[in-house]
């Protein structure tokens, strides 16, 4: 038996009660989790903007150790140090294929696998593959990565979406280059992610957006040069920042109509906006076809931050190890797991930094 945090039903509030994980089968491993981070998907699974099987244990963002190997698992051992990967790449599909591993067609295939189950036997899904919310959770072996070198194990849990989402929207998706202008809205974990790695790539000025005056400090510890609160001046505000041109490249975080237009709103003509908050689907935003053709800007989707966490981890590993990457910066709150509804609700609310649920 180990304590989770199940969601029971879309639209429900988590409960925090006793469940049974297996041994682990053929292919999977067995981890306990040091640290999970609450992270704004996890709010969206739990409302019903994206959809899961229910009941599930949520929680995306972990790392821990592995307690034991199922039959074929021979890259792992008991004691090693993981973080967890809720977006496994199969290798097989096209997308795998032509080195798209973010978009791989089955990185969800096992969301809809009955993982665990309630104590009067009820089954049990993973929220999003792996289910963190949790002491202890049973995964593929697809699902986890060797935790680097030199980073404490429970910040690493953030390497597991915000840092990993944040770098690689500025790296791989904007490629933002030395001397370039920057704008993130959103001043979440992955806001936070986003405007270190502006800083690492030796972007300016780094201007940070969100709604929360109190968000002013945190976006400034994490490399923003300049801080603005949301509003219909934010665009106009942006410009007379960059020389009357708008930002080279700008990077929604929110998932809303308003600051994804925004965002398009604040770029320079020629720029780049990418586009990492996940919305739903009343979430509509337009433009109309002159503008598309006069900025000639481009507009950009991103997916886990066009990322491949064997590739990416090494290397952030290497910031945090040099102390250009800062993850205790982006803890907020250290809670248990009773505490993820009032991070659930602190996250509506605009609140604080990135909190984690500590074991």
């Amino acid at each position: 038996m180990v304590r989770a945090a199940v969601l029971p039903a879309i639209g429900s509030s988590l409960e925090v009660t006793e469940i049974e994980l297996p041994a682990p089968g053929p292919g999977q491993v067995r981890v306990r989790l040091a640290a999970a981070g609450v992270c704004h998907s996890d709010l969206s699974l739990a409302d019903g903007t994206m959809r899961v099987p229910v009941p599930a244990v949520l929680g995306h963002e972990g790392s821990g150790t592995v307690v034991s190997v199922g039959e074929g698992v021979t890259h792992l051992a008991p004691g090693d140090a993981v973080v967890l990967n809720w977006a496994p790449s199969c290798g097989r599909c096209h997308h795998c294929g032509i080195g798209e591993v973010w978009l791989c067609e089955r990185a969800l295939a096992g969301v809809g696998e009955v993982y665990a189950r309630t104590v009067d036997g009820r089954a049990l899904y993973p929220g999003l593959n792996v289910a963190a919310f949790a002491e202890e959770t049973v995964v593929s072996a697809r699902c986890v990565v060797p935790a680097p070198e030199g980073v404490p194990l429970a910040e690493a849990a953030l390497l597991g979406c915000a840092v990993l989402t944040g770098y690689g929207a500025v790296h791989h998706s904007a490629r933002v280059r030395a001397g370039e202008s920057v704008v993130v809205f959103g001043v979440g974990g992955v806001g936070l992610a986003a405007l270190q790695s502006a800083r690492i790539a030796e972007a300016g000025p780094i201007i940070a957006v969100d709604v929360s005056p109190d968000k002013e400090e945190l976006a400034r510890a994490a490399g923003a040069t300049e801080f603005l609160l949301a509003g219909e001046d934010t665009p106009k505000q942006v410009r007379s920042l960059t020389q009357g041109r708008g930002a080279d490249v700008a990077v929604e975080c929110v998932g809303r109509a308003a600051s994804i237009r925004a965002a398009w709103d604040c770029t320079r003509r020629g720029g780049r906006t990418t586009v990492v908050g996940i919305g739903g689907k009343e979430q509509q935003v337009s433009f109309h076809a002159l503008e598309i053709f006069h900025f000639a800007r481009t507009l950009t989707g991103c997916v886990y931050g066009n990322c491949d966490p064997a590739r990416d981890l090494p290397v952030l590993a290497e910031h945090i190890r040099a102390g250009r990457l800062d993850l205790a910066a982006m803890v907020g709150d250290r809670i248990e797991l009773d505490g993820i509804p009032a991070a659930f609700e602190a996250m509506l609310a605009g609140k604080g930094a990135r909190a984690l649920v500590v074991f």
